[in-house]
Order: C-alpha cells, then sequence, then structure tokens
C-alpha cells in the first residue's frame, strides 16, 4: 500500500508546475484581455463638445494592474480644454502607475504622485487620447477630468461648489456627464440650493440642463435657510440640508409654472380599477382622480399585470410648451402603488403619437419614476415637449400601476412669423406701387388727350385763353340776372356763351379789344379787319341824348347794389351833371318790370328807331361819343379780379 501511494504520489508532484504553467497562462491572457477592454476606465459620458471621464472606482481605490486608453474629441478647428478635478495616484516615479495625454504632435504627461499637474490644459488639437495604467498599489482615488471645446473657456468640473464661489452673480459650463458622479447636494429648485452642493449636480436636479449634453448655467447666491428639503429630481436625489450661511439658484425662463387641469374630460386613461368594499361601497380609482393637487384617491390602471401597454392621456385644450412632469404613487398607505419608470408619448391634432428622445434623439427617453407610494418625484423636458396631447407610458411599477401627475410648463409665446407677414406685405407694397403707376400714366394721358383741361392751359393768359374759346374756369364764372318776370339766376361762362346777341365790339380807338368778363363779344381779329359800318352803331354804343328808348342794361356780376357792377360807367360829361342834363339820357334803370324796359330782348330792333343807332356815331354829334374809349371807366383792381 505504501510502494503503492509512492507510485501514485510521483505523477502528482511531477504535475505542479505544469498546472502552475497553465495558470500563468491563463492568467496572462486574462489581464492582456482586461487591458484591450480597458477595464481601468470608469464613468465615461461624451458629447459633441464636452464630458467626463474617470478612473474605475472613482472615487475609491482604482484596482491593481488597470489599464484604460480613451481617445476625445470636440469639432474640427476648435481647441480642446482639459481640466482635471481630481487627480490621486499613488506612485511617485509614474513607473507603474501615470496618466498620461497624447496627441499627433504633442504628450502632455506622465503625471502621478508628487508631480505638479496642470489644474487645466489647454491643447493646440481637436482630438487627444486619454492613458491610464496602474500597477500593484495600497491606495488612489485614481483621477477625474472634464473637457470641453474652446467654445465653453468658463469649464467647470463636476465637484466644483457653490461655496466655490463669491461673486453674488456668475455664469458657468458644465460639462456631460455630472449626475452619477460622486457629490451632495441639499433643497430643490424652488427654495435654492445649500452653499455646499455641487453646482452642476444641482443644475441637473433643478432641471437647468441635461446630464447628457451639459449647458450654460447661471447662479445667483443669497442669504441662506434654515431648512433645505430634498426631492428627487431627473435621476438625482437632494437631500434634506441644515441651516447654511449661502443658498443658491439658477435663473430660468420662467416656463415652470402648473398647467391647471379643469375639467375631468382633459383626463383619460386605457383602463381603471374599480371594486366594492366591504361596506357595498364602489371604489373607482378613475382618471379623474390623476391630478396631483387633489386629494384622495389616484388613477390606477385595471390591468396589474403587463399583459398590455397601459397609459395615462391629457388634453391641455391647445398647444402648449410643456417642460417638466410631477408624479406620486397611490398616495394611499394601504395600497403601496407606484410607477418605477415611464415614457411620454405627444401629439397634435390630426397627428400621429410620437416617444420621446430627449436632447440624444436616437432612442426612446425612459424617465426614473417614484420610489414609493407618497413622495412627488420631477422630471424636466430638455428640449421641452410642444403638444396639445400627452401620455404618461408606465414601464415598470410596484405591485399595480397608480398615478397622479401635474404638467410643469407655460403658454406658447406667438413669434412673429417673418416670411408669413413679409411676403403679403411685399405684394401689397407691389400693387400699391402698381396702381400708383396705373393711375399716373392714366392722368398723363388723360392730359395728352384734352391739353385744354391741363394745368398749363390753364394758367395761359387771356389771348391763349382766347385760341382756346371752349376752356371753362370756374374762376370766370358770375350770376348774371335779367329784369324777367321771374328774376332767374344762372351760371353762366361769358367765355363759351352764345354771343350773338351782342353783334359788334367795343370800339376802342383804332383797335379791338376783348375785356374778360365783360358782356361784349371778344373779337379776335385785326383793327383793320373790321368789317361792320361805322354807320351801324350797336347798342351797346353810348346812348343819344334823347329820343333813344329806355332799355335797362344789368352788367353781368352780383347783384346791383354790387360794388363792381359795370353799370357805374357813364359817358363823357355825365360826370357831376344833375337830372334834367343831356347826359341823364342814359341811365340805369332800376326797376326789374318789363314795362320799364328791362333788359327782355337783347335783340330787339322792335320798338327801336334805326336812325337813333346811327345818329351814335355821327361826327360833331358829341365829342364823348368820338372817344369810345371813355364809354366806360377803367375797372378798378378789385372789380377786375371778381371778373377774372
Amino acid at each position: 500500500m505504501v510502494s503503492r501511494a509512492r507510485r501514485s504520489s510521483a505523477p502528482a508532484g511531477a504535475a505542479r508546475p505544469g498546472l502552475l504553467a497553465l495558470l500563468l497562462a491563463v492568467s496572462a491572457t486574462l489581464r492582456l484581455r482586461a487591458e484591450e477592454l480597458g477595464d481601468g476606465c470608469g464613468h465615461i459620458v461624451t458629447s459633441q463638445d464636452s464630458g467626463t471621464v474617470t478612473s474605475k472606482n472613482y472615487p475609491g481605490t482604482y484596482p491593481n494592474h488597470t489599464f484604460c486608453e480613451r481617445t476625445i474629441t470636440v469639432p474640427k478647428g476648435k481647441r480642446l480644454i482639459l481640466k482635471l478635478g481630481d487627480l490621486d495616484i499613488e506612485s511617485q516615479t509614474c513607473a507603474s502607475d501615470y496618466l498620461l495625454f497624447t496627441s499627433s504632435s504633442d504628450q502632455y504627461g506622465p503625471y502621478c504622485g508628487r508631480v505638479t499637474v496642470p489644474r487645466e490644459l489647454l491643447l493646440n488639437t481637436s482630438e487627444v487620447t486619454i492613458r491610464f495604467e496602474s500597477g500593484t498599489h495600497i491606495s488612489g482615488r485614481g483621477f477625474l477630468l472634464t473637457y470641453a471645446s474652446s467654445d465653453h473657456p468658463d469649464l467647470i468640473t463636476c465637484l466644483e461648489r457653490g461655496n466655490h464661489y463669491l461673486k453674488a452673480e456668475f455664469s458657468k459650463f458644465c460639462p456631460a456627464g455630472c449626475r452619477d458622479v460622486a457629490g451632495d447636494i441639499s433643497g430643490n429648485m424652488e427654495d435654492g440650493y445649500r452653499d455646499t452642493s455641487v453646482l452642476c449636480k444641482a443644475a441637473i436636479h433643478a432641471g437647468v440642463i441635461a446630464d447628457e449634453l451639459g449647458g450654460q448655467i447661471s447662479v445667483l447666491q443669497h442669504k441662506g435657510i434654515s431648512h433645505y428639503e430634498g426631492i428627487l429630481a431627473n435621476g438625482v436625489l437632494s437631500r434634506d440640508g441644515s441651516l447654511s450661511h449661502k443658498r443658491f439658484l439658477f435663473t430660468s425662463d420662467d416656463c415652470s409654472r402648473s398647467l391647471s387641469l379643469e375639467s375631468d374630460g382633459q383626463i383619460r386613461a386605457s383602463s381603471s380599477w374599480q371594486w366594492v368594499s366591504e361596506t357595498g361601497e364602489q371604489v373607482h380609482w378613475s382618471p379623474d382622480h390623476a391630478r396631483l393637487q387633489d386629494q384622495g384617491l389616484s388613477w390606477a390602471s385595471g390591468d396589474s399585470n403587463n399583459r398590455k401597454r397601459e397609459w395615462l392621456e391629457i388634453d391641455l385644450g391647445e398647444k402648449k410648451k410643456i417642460t417638466g412632469i410631477r408624479t406620486t404613487g397611490s398616495t394611499q398607505s394601504n395600497f403601496n402603488f407606484y410607477v418605477k419608470s415611464f415614457m411620454m408619448s405627444f401629439k397634435n391634432s390630426n397627428s400621429k403619437w410620437r416617444t420621446y428622445k430627449g436632447v440624444t434623439k436616437t432612442e426612446e427617453k425612459v424617465f426614473q419614476g417614484n420610489s414609493n407610494f407618497r413622495d412627488p418625484v420631477q422630471n424636466n423636458f430638455i428640449p421641452p415637449i410642444v403638444a396639445r396631447y400627452v401620455r404618461v407610458v408606465p414601464q415598470t411599477w410596484h405591485q399595480r400601476i397608480a398615478l397622479k401627475v401635474e404638467l410643469i410648463g407655460c403658454q406658447i409665446t406667438q413669434g412673429i412669423n417673418i416670411i408669413t407677414v413679409a411676403v403679403p406685405l411685399v405684394l401689397l407694397v407691389v400693387l400699391l406701387l402698381a396702381g400708383m403707376g396705373i393711375f399716373a400714366a392714366f392722368k398723363k394721358w388723360k392730359k395728352k388727350g384734352n391739353p385744354y383741361g391741363s394745368a398749363d392751359a390753364q394758367k395761359m393768359g387771356c389771348w391763349k385763353q382766347m385760341k382756346y374759346p371752349f376752356i371753362r374756369h370756374h374762376s370766370a364764372e358770375f350770376t348774371i340776372s335779367y329784369d324777367n318776370e321771374k328774376e332767374m339766376t344762372q351760371k353762366l361762362d361769358l367765355i363759351t356763351s352764345d354771343m350773338a346777341d351782342y353783334q359788334q365790339p367795343l370800339m376802342i380807338g383804332t383797335g379791338t379789344v376783348t375785356r374778360k368778363g365783360s358782356t361784349f363779344r371778344p373779337m379776335d381779329t385785326d383793327a383793320d379787319a373790321a368789317g361792320t359800318n361805322a354807320e351801324s352803331g350797336g347798342h351797346y354804343d353810348c346812348p343819344p341824348r334823347a329820343g333813344l328808348p329806355e332799355y335797362g342794361y344789368r352788367v353781368p356780376g352780383p347783384r346791383p347794389a354790387h360794388k363792381h357792377s359795370l353799370s357805374s360807367g357813364a359817358c363823357p360829361g355825365s360826370a357831376g351833371t344833375g337830372a334834367g342834363t343831356e347826359s341823364t339820357d342814359y341811365q340805369m334803370p332800376h326797376s326789374t318790370h318789363p314795362a320799364d324796359g328791362g333788359y327782355d330782348q337783347p335783340k330787339g330792333a322792335q320798338g327801336r328807331d334805326p336812325d337813333s343807332q346811327k345818329a351814335q356815331l355821327r361826327p360833331g354829334t358829341n365829342d364823348g361819343y368820338s372817344a369810345p374809349r371813355d364809354c366806360l371807366r377803367p375797372l378798378n383792381q378789385t372789380a377786375m379780379t371778381a371778373l377774372l
């Protein structure tokens, strides 16, 4: 038996070296595979122009024999900003543990232990490779690194706190990926955050920025309060906090009001839970109970299993901007129901339902819901949802789906559509200009077709007026009154009226003159072309001293009382004569009756002696008749103006 044991033990001893070699080979392979997989990399979140990278287990001790390599980039043409929030590597010589940055042209590091490390690096490139390696060590947190493009020189790390800044107001840029980095916050978006809270995580909690993208934050510091109430919001748990000297809040666009639901018809659901209590009362967990501000039951689905997709739908009545949602569970201690995660769908009138995807727009976003039936949880939509109808679609829940909701947002600001306004405005201007052009062309054509009606024709003197005898001017019209029984008044244009009643022109010296506004017939013939017999004077010649029937002449113009009536003219020698003189035979009768010799028949040869007319121009009869120029007194300026 002993010999048999010895024989059996020999092979076993011989097998030990082979087994050891096998184990070493396997461990080397695993280590090599671990290095290839980058087992030394921890939390990594990258976006287009910012991100966060940490070593494994940060802020705990990084593991032994790890390797992490990662290339980060920002848009081409930009420079990279690297900011080390924390670096704690045990090695003092950087032989086995170190952090190194390399680009196509430069190398930064290695950094470790007591080596002086710059807090910020501004690289001359848009791409760099991060390499972290560890050997055997006892302690060390590793590193936390944030980066951004040169568009954000005010970059901070995920570890910056409110009490690191003394200014009452400041603005900073938070990188993507700060939500899951260690750091406490106390407070909420309404009351503010304790000044010891980390800034970027608090901004995510308040819904100011999205963790997937990061962004600019504007901070206001105020006096502290005695108690800070914590709440779960946007996947970040804020804890209750005690009295502090200062607190900070974030400025926003003030679109965080509650969107109230006024009628029960605005909420409906895929199903609802109904049951009869021990007292025989019908208990209905209808959608009408889904308002967060209402007391009592909540909405609960009729199916507690996952056999179909349940939903709660809200109709806002019109399209609105929705920036967030608050949810609770059943709020009933004996019914521990709540939704642990959910998605959001939305649509407008006459459109299809769409699932909200968030800033990435690549995957449907799943929101973290409640962790108990009582405490409210808030989630913000970045970017906001703009819709009339929204649906909460539970994904996971505890025991049964139960919800109370409150939507946060505001009315949509009706901006002016420049294109919608500009196009009709331009068309209106074009139409106006076209109308003005057509009107101007028509007016010009009208003037060309009727030259007598043009402004130039209206401004011509009396000689040119004689050239165009049919032009009417309102300024040349006046009222002429005849001594008729009816005493009618009519408008008469002396230039265009029928002058047949007035056969002979007024002879002044050797020429023929037209007096505008007078009752004498205008003549445009030369003085030597007057074919009338000098012996045949008209009834406009100065009357004889006796024997001439008294015809009453009312000169054209206003009533006889008018100062500018031509009846004031008299023949030579009449001035200063009294009654019974020779010149008094030619008087202006005041009677308007036909029997008094009124001017009823301007052509009337009846009752007149032809010889008396011939006697008017006989030479030597009276000196006044040899100078017809003086038959009428010169008109004063006022009378001429009235007649013109």
